[in-house]
């Protein structure tokens, strides 16, 4: 027979479990930064053309149209290649949160919100929590394919 006093107990362990998992849901912070908009990326590019020279070299970068507000892609090595989104992670709706490739050309950054981020898209200084947007890339032969 399951007493009074046990039923309390009982009652007692469920709300401290969800007071609990509430509380670990908003502990990191970056839950109410807004997300970037989602927008569908298909694109397609031949690394031979004139526009792309600067991903023939490791470390390469450009800006391209595409995703939200454009993209960044960045050669690693001669068979691998990244692509970000170009809209900043931390208040996307800003009309300025754009992230460009630096002039040094060794990093990209937000100069709106001065976040800074690693050619690798993580987040190296800045106000916001999330790297940037990474698509998907496939490279066969000199084509690049960019998707999401």
């Amino acid at each position: 027979m399951i007493t009074p006093d046990f039923r309390c107990r009982i009652r007692q362990g469920v709300l401290l479990s969800a007071a609990l998992l509430l509380a670990a849901c908003g502990s990191n912070g970056s839950e109410a930064e807004p997300q970037i908009p989602l927008a569908v990326v298909n694109e397609v590019i031949n690394l031979t053309n004139q526009e792309y020279q600067q991903l023939r070299f490791d470390r390469g970068a450009i800006e391209h149209a595409g995703g939200v507000r454009g993209l960044i892609i960045v050669r690693q090595n001669a068979s691998t290649y990244l692509a970000f989104e170009r809209n900043c992670p931390y208040r996307p709706y800003d009309t300025c949160a754009l992230v460009e490739i630096d002039s040094s050309r060794l990093f990209l950054v937000d100069k709106c919100c001065g976040s800074q981020f690693g050619l690798d898209g993580q987040l190296q200084a800045g106000p916001g929590a999330r790297p940037l947007r990474q698509y998907n890339t496939a490279l066969s032969g000199n084509l690049l394919t960019i998707t999401n």
